[in-house]
Order: structure tokens, then C-alpha cells, then sequence
């Protein structure tokens, strides 16, 4: 799969949006995800099998008849980081697709703010917003977002078939500060 490939396929709503539904909660079915998302199935399988051309999802083969399951596929850790300089349409492809995960991040932050009362202490106490500010290099917050995804990857499946573990989603975004709030901040 070619990054631009991707990135042009993903520069759509649905299609976005099937993708992190696939990432977030695990393999369904087009008339499943046209429920979630409040779409029509015609649609969804439109935009599922165009995922599919660039390698971002793929039919498990698990379903029957007409009724095919689908699955994200792992996206590599620098997927999304283009080498070369883009384009204009691919900038701007790119621009839509980080405010489209923006939006997407703020309605699950919203969602659990709302919801985060009906689960138990030990959830509410663990998940949610924080950031952490750190002084870094860009060497040091590559190694970091390094290190944070092999973490996050350990992770990924260890409780399957635990009753007890619930899917959960880690955003993270390392975000530079403007120079004027970075030099406030170091002031004593």
C-alpha cells in the first residue's frame, strides 16, 4: 500500500470513519457498520471494498452469503508519514483527514465524559484526558513516540478472552508549543 494511495482513500468521511469504527471495535459487517454509523449499507459496502483496494481493511471470509465480515488491517507505525513532499491535492488530503480525526477524537472524549459515570471507580480513575509536557528534541520526541507505540503494541491483544477486559482506545499527539508559551513557561 502506497501512503498517497491510502491517504486518498481515507480523505472521505465514510470511509474514515468505517476505518476507525473497524480499528476501535473489531471486525462487522457492512449492514452492522451502516447501523453505527447511521448510513446506508449500499454505502458502506461501496466505501469498505475502496478500503479494501488500498489495503486498509480486508473480507475476512468469515461471513456467509452476501453477509461478509470485515476487519482492519494493523496499520505499520509510520504509517500516514509520507518521505517525499506532497502535493497540493495531497496536502490538502491530508490536512482533511488529521481535522476529521480531530473531530472524531472530540466526540469520543465527549462521549466518555457523558458516559464515564455508568463504569465502575477503577475505569473512571484510569481513563480519560491528561496531558503530560515534556522538554524534548526532535530526536528524543521521535524515540518517545517510539517507545510509546511498542508500549501501546504490547498491549494490542493481551486480553483477549478476558471477561473482565474491555477494548480501549490511546490517543496520543505529540503537539510542539508556540515559542512565546515555551519561553513563558521556562521563565522562573
Amino acid at each position: 500500500m502506497s501512503e498517497r494511495t491510502a491517504l486518498r482513500a481515507l480523505a472521505h468521511p465514510l470511509r474514515s470513519r468505517l476505518l476507525a469504527e473497524l480499528r476501535v471495535h473489531g471486525r462487522a459487517t457492512a449492514t452492522e457498520l451502516a447501523q453505527a454509523l447511521e448510513t446506508h449499507t449500499g454505502a458502506t459496502s461501496y466505501h469498505l471494498r475502496k478500503l479494501a483496494e488500498v489495503g486498509l481493511v480486508e473480507d475476512t471470509r468469515s461471513g456467509t452469503g452476501r453477509r461478509r465480515v470485515w476487519r482492519a488491517l494493523d496499520l505499520p507505525p509510520t504509517a500516514g508519514l509520507v518521505d517525499e513532499p506532497l502535493d497540493e491535492d495531497d496536502a490538502q488530503a491530508a490536512d482533511w483527514l488529521a481535522l476529521d480525526y480531530l473531530a472524531h477524537f472530540g466526540e469520543r472524549a465527549r462521549g466518555w465524559i457523558q458516559d464515564k459515570d455508568s463504569y465502575e471507580p477503577a475505569w473512571r480513575e484510569s481513563c480519560g484526558l491528561e496531558d503530560h509536557p515534556v522538554q524534548v528534541t526532535a530526536e528524543q520526541v521521535t524515540a518517545l513516540r517510539a517507545e510509546l507505540l511498542e508500549v501501546l503494541e504490547r498491549y494490542r491483544r493481551v486480553g483477549q478472552g478476558n471477561p473482565q477486559a474491555k477494548r480501549v482506545v490511546v490517543y496520543t499527539c505529540a503537539l510542539p508549543l508556540p515559542p512565546t508559551l515555551t519561553a513563558r513557561a521556562a521563565q522562573p
